[in-house]
């Protein structure tokens, strides 16, 4: 790696639009540079918010070579990865815990590779150099700790030997077992589960709303100010709510990114009163930003799941990430798959206390996940 500088940026938009996407290649479409700069342009993310882009990167000749999106943090909003916990424990225990820093993207719960590299690059060795350099980071400027938030398991052994912990989680997901219709996948459940799905989907026609999928050119521009209303929605309908995202940042979307989106809309008299910001690349459909302007009994399924998995089968892609939460998914036919996260903690105290709750909670969700695997609302195939 000689002739390598890395160094810390200020920001993923001020970074070369086309070397920064070479980085992410077939990777996950959260970490492309029209997503990440959108954020950071449209003050989603920067001074107030409790993330400030300071992406690392590695140069060589002056081109990038490797990157990890990386983020000062005042708090642990918008995470998904949930530290909470951990920075009461520190207060209570007089260590400071922010900030901090996190790899990862912004508000969004979605796996992916977190440090990137070129063609050609010989990924390991750098996954090894920047787990160091962050770890080294966290250590030279006092700050408490390093997150990797939703990597990929070749990421994981690297960042352990840096002194990282490992965090698993899981996300209800689903997959395609080579469906050619919706009627296929509903064959899959037993009986009662189907007749209720059945009578879901009749009960939102009954009610007069129709469902349509639109993507990428196919959006027409002035939907994008009514998604970011349903958007608001949801945070004004929930006490867990935050906002996180503002109407500059969906005509962000709408300027750079509209080749990835698919909106799921419904329509009451004409009217759009709910929707999905769904994102497509590749083999995956990533389901992001609901919300209803008009309450209407099982909309919500219907829009998110249903429709959303019946547009998945069309046009035979391979799986299905509707985001974080939600035990409801896996009887609609979602099952539990494996997160992973690794952790830095620099005050070794705080870092053995973490390291032991991660063991206790590493075989919990071991043994959630097998469960919910062996509950799965799809028979065997075949069966």
């Amino acid at each position: 790696m000689a002739g390598v500088e890395i160094e810390v940026e200020s920001g993923v938009a001020a970074l070369p639009r086309a070397q920064w996407d070479a980085l992410v290649g077939d990777g996950s479409p959260f970490l492309e540079w029209d997503w990440l700069a959108s954020l950071e342009e449209s003050g989603a993310v920067g001074p107030g918010t409790g993330w400030e882009a300071r992406p690392l990167v590695a140069r060589r000749d002056g081109r990038l070579v490797a990157a990890c999106p990386l983020y000062l943090k005042g708090n642990s909003e918008g995470e998904f990865v949930f530290d909470f916990a951990w920075a009461d424990a520190a207060l209570r225990a007089g260590i400071p815990y922010y900030p901090k820093l996190v790899v990862g993207v912004p508000f969004t719960p979605v796996a992916g590779p977190r440090i990137l590299t070129a063609a050609g690059e010989d990924r390991a060795a750098w996954i090894r150099r920047f787990a160091e350099t962050l770890r080294s980071t966290c250590l030279g400027n006092d700050l408490s700790s390093v997150h990797v938030n939703f990597c990929p398991g070749d990421e994981l052994a690297p960042l352990e030997e840096s002194g990282f912990v490992r965090r698993l989680g899981l996300q209800y997901q689903w997959r395609n077992a080579g469906y050619g219709s919706f009627d296929d996948f509903l064959s899959r459940f037993r009986s009662k589960r189907r007749n209720q799905i059945l009578r879901e989907r009749r009960e939102v026609r009954a009610a007069g709303v129709s469902i349509e999928i639109l993507e990428g050119d196919a959006i027409p521009d002035e939907i994008f100010p009514r998604m970011f209303q349903i958007y608001l929605s949801t945070i004004e309908n929930n006490p867990w709510g935050r906002q996180y995202l503002n109407e500059r940042f969906f005509a962000l979307l709408r300027e750079r990114f509209r080749r990835r989106l698919c909106f799921v809309v419904a329509r009451l008299g004409g009217e759009i009163v709910a929707g999905t910001v769904n994102v497509r690349k590749g083999p995956a459909l990533y389901g992001r930003y609901w919300g209803a302007l008009r309450q209407v009994r099982h909309l919500h399924f219907d829009v998110c799941y249903y429709t959303a998995v019946e547009h998945c089968i069309a046009e035979k892609l391979e799986r299905f990430e509707p985001g974080a939460g939600g035990d409801f998914k896996q009887v609609r036919g979602f099952d539990a798959q494996p997160t992973w996260s690794a952790h830095f903690l620099a005050d070794p105290r705080l870092a053995r206390a973490v390291a032991l709750h991660l063991d206790a909670e590493r075989a919990e969700v071991e043994r959630g996940i097998a469960w919910i695997r062996e509950q799965s609302a799809l028979k065997p195939a075949g069966g």
